[in-house]
């Protein structure tokens, strides 16, 4: 019997919602300036979706960021300050959530058709309970309510571990992992699929890279467009991808082309993400 796509396993921003990955951005910013600190929304953007508290270890390491922290405190950046900054940005992402909770065109039909054809959804996050607890009842007043959600600080390892994954399957009941879809617009949860033995898809157009809102993506030149597709698809193959659509209005599309290498014997094989 040929293999069918039993789940889909979704990232939540960027991914299902708050199209170019915002509401996390603004907060990582104003919570590095809170302690006297500037840094880029390239800063901010470089780790994105792995779990917040690594998230600001990374941003915190960072060179520039380091010698920044040094000048302005006297002292190292280190696990004082990853607790002081989180203490601070947790609150202002639970806030900015409420204002990027809006799912991605084309999003509710995708799910919509995965619902009529038995392919369930669950979901991981680098978003922690806490922020979670406030932005699901806003996706679900949109129709978004997966099976499970496992948020960063649920278990011992965030992204790109594969623990998460692992959790919602077990909590499913979904077997083999090659039955299965990771959809994901961050290398971290791209290197997250691969390492749990899914199906890795990146999203291009519609998260992190890069970081426009629908309106402010549509309002560009195809060139240009095609430019951003390119670099945000290269990030995502390099992280290794099996392949890169342009958002989740696609998975209809994505299911059946998986559906057809699954029926020519192709799995996806595990990828030890760094």
């Amino acid at each position: 019997m040929t293999q069918k796509i039993k789940a889909v396993i979704l990232d939540w921003a960027g991914t299902v919602v708050d199209h170019g990955s915002r509401a996390p951005m603004g907060a990582f910013v104003k919570a590095f300036a809170h302690f006297g600190v500037q840094i880029t929304i390239a800063d901010a953007r470089g780790p994105m979706g792995m779990a917040k508290r690594d998230h600001i270890r990374l941003v915190g390491s960072a060179p520039s960021v380091a010698a920044a922290w040094r000048a302005r405190h006297g002292r190292d950046f280190d696990d004082a300050a990853i607790d002081a900054i989180f203490e601070v940005f947790e609150p202002m992402n639970i806030a900015a959530v409420e204002a990027h909770a809006a799912l991605i065109p084309g999003a509710h039909a995708a799910l919509q058709w995965c619902a009529e054809r038995g392919i369930r959804i669950g979901s991981t996050t680098g978003y922690t309970r806490p922020i979670m607890e406030r932005l699901m009842p806003l996706a679900a007043a949109q129709g978004f309510v997966p099976e499970v959600t496992i948020c960063a600080g649920d278990l011992a390892a965030g992204r790109p571990a594969p623990l998460q994954i692992w959790s919602a399957l077990a909590q499913m009941g979904i077997w083999p992992a090659s039955s299965v879809i990771k959809l994901d617009d961050t290398a971290p949860g791209i290197g997250e699929g691969r390492a749990a033995g899914c199906w890795a898809v990146g999203a291009a157009l519609t998260g992190n890279n890069p970081g426009l809102t629908a309106e402010e993506l549509m309002k560009l030149p195809a060139d240009q467009r095609a430019e951003f597709r390119h670099s945000a698809s290269e990030r995502l193959l390099r992280a290794g991808a099996h392949l890169v659509i342009d958002s989740i209005a696609e998975l209809p599309w994505l299911v059946g082309h998986i559906e057809a290498r699954l029926a020519s014997g192709e799995r996806p094989g595990v990828f030890e993400a760094n």
